[in-house]
């Protein structure tokens, strides 16, 4: 990815973080990478692109600092899905610019599309590529679980996370506090999943 075109993703995440999707205007958005209105057109035709892109360059964000080591502690061996598990969903909660920055957009950009369905299809997929990813690890955890069960749990864990996150960035939870009861409903799951194997 070009200097340029990271400068205007940046930009994006950043507007719509603290403005919403509403507030995304392109002058806007141009002031704050640094570039003209006629460049970001270029690489984004029109602004339902620039969702798009900023969207996809959210997941892509959140992937990298997911995967990195961090306050959280060092990444768990590869042969240890609850540990894996465990990281990825953690890191979301990190008192950094950055993940706060990625946690804001994305739930800016998940209410968008209650009112506007134009980035419901993207949104949806990477809705569910991340429902996947963790019920890969739970069932990796829990061999022998149901497939639907394990299914169900992923689609808990993701949307109690999305939960917790809000509270946590709107300062009604401490970040000790959502990661805590995040790892206790990890062990929820896994047990219950566990109580399932055939």
């Amino acid at each position: 990815m070009s200097d340029r075109r990271r400068a205007i993703l940046e930009g994006a995440a950043r507007v719509i973080a603290r403005r919403g999707v509403r507030g995304l205007r392109v002058t806007d958005l141009a002031a704050e990478a640094g570039v003209s209105t006629a460049l970001i057109y270029y690489h984004f035709k029109d602004r339902t692109g620039i969702l798009r892109h900023a969207l996809a360059f959210i997941g892509d964000r959140a992937d990298r600092y997911t995967g990195a080591a961090d306050e959280v502690g060092a990444a768990p061996p590869a042969g240890d899905p609850r540990g894996l598990l465990e990281r990825i969903l953690l890191l979301e909660f990190q008192d950094l610019p950055e993940v706060r920055e990625n946690s804001t957009a994305w739930g800016e950009l998940r209410a968008h599309t209650i009112f506007d369905p134009e980035l419901r299809e993207e949104l949806t997929a990477a809705g569910a590529a991340w429902v996947d990813e963790v019920a890969g690890l739970l069932a990796s955890a829990c061999p022998g679980a149901p497939g639907d069960a394990v299914g169900a749990a992923a689609e808990r864990l993701t949307a109690l996370l999305e939960g917790l996150s809000s509270r946590w960035l709107s300062g009604l939870l401490p970040v000790g506090h959502a990661r805590d009861l995040m790892r206790g409903a990890i062990g929820v799951e896994i047990g219950r999943l566990g109580s399932l194997t055939t």
